[in-house]
């Protein structure tokens, strides 16, 4: 995909306003963590998802091992329209949460020596998946991997990248040559603090994408 097409997905909001501000800039996708031990966690605040979305901006919920059941109960309590596995699952809880019509993507964390076979199970119950770096915590740790090591990816799900992209990584974005190369994860790196993100920033990362 050219990279001016590259979908946007910005993730951990957590604060109404904030994300009000963040929706003026129409991201694709806008991401909230359900994970207790994030810094990003976000309980159930009504107020937060009482935003008006544009049309074409997809609420993501981010779930690491939670159970099937919780995860569809909450989707129907906050009109989640996808939900994002960070944890262990398996390509049969990937299966039951598509089942039960969800868009789906699991996230793998990438390390020297990661096996791209193993993914291979799940290209059937997953719509994408998203590749992120190996890090202390499931997610947000605001580091990189090595991109070339996605040279080796051969499925044909399309993917998110995600993993401390930063505005200085613009022109090696637009530099990379990944045929299922899908999306962009933006998340710590544009953070004034955890979950509050700098809308100047990402509306300037957005704008360069795209020029």
């Amino acid at each position: 995909m050219p990279y001016r097409n590259l979908k946007i997905k910005v993730c951990g909001m957590k604060y109404s306003e904030n994300i009000a501000e963040l929706l003026s800039l129409q991201p694709d996708y806008v991401g909230f963590i359900f994970y207790e031990k994030s810094p990003r966690y976000i309980s159930t605040q009504w107020a937060v998802f009482s935003s008006v979305f544009p049309k074409g901006t997809i609420k993501v919920g981010v779930f690491v091992d939670e159970e099937p059941e919780v995860i569809l109960q909450k989707v129907t309590d906050l009109s989640l329209e996808m939900v994002q596995l960070h944890g262990q699952e398996t390509p049969q809880v990937c299966s039951q949460l598509k089942d039960a019509g969800l868009t789906v993507m699991k996230a793998f964390r990438i390390g020297d020596g990661f096996d791209f076979e193993q993914l291979r199970a799940y290209a059937s119950c997953c719509d994408y998946f998203l590749f992120d770096a190996s890090g202390a915590h499931p997610g947000g740790n605001g580091v990189r991997f090595n991109w070339q090591m996605l040279e080796k990816y051969t499925q044909e799900v399309p993917f998110f990248l995600s993993g401390g992209i930063d505005l200085e990584h613009l022109q090696e974005i637009k530099a990379l040559r990944l045929p299922q190369l899908y999306g962009l994860d933006l998340n710590s790196k544009f953070e004034i603090q955890p979950g509050l993100k700098d809308i100047s920033r990402l509306k300037e990362f957005i704008e360069e994408l795209k020029a």
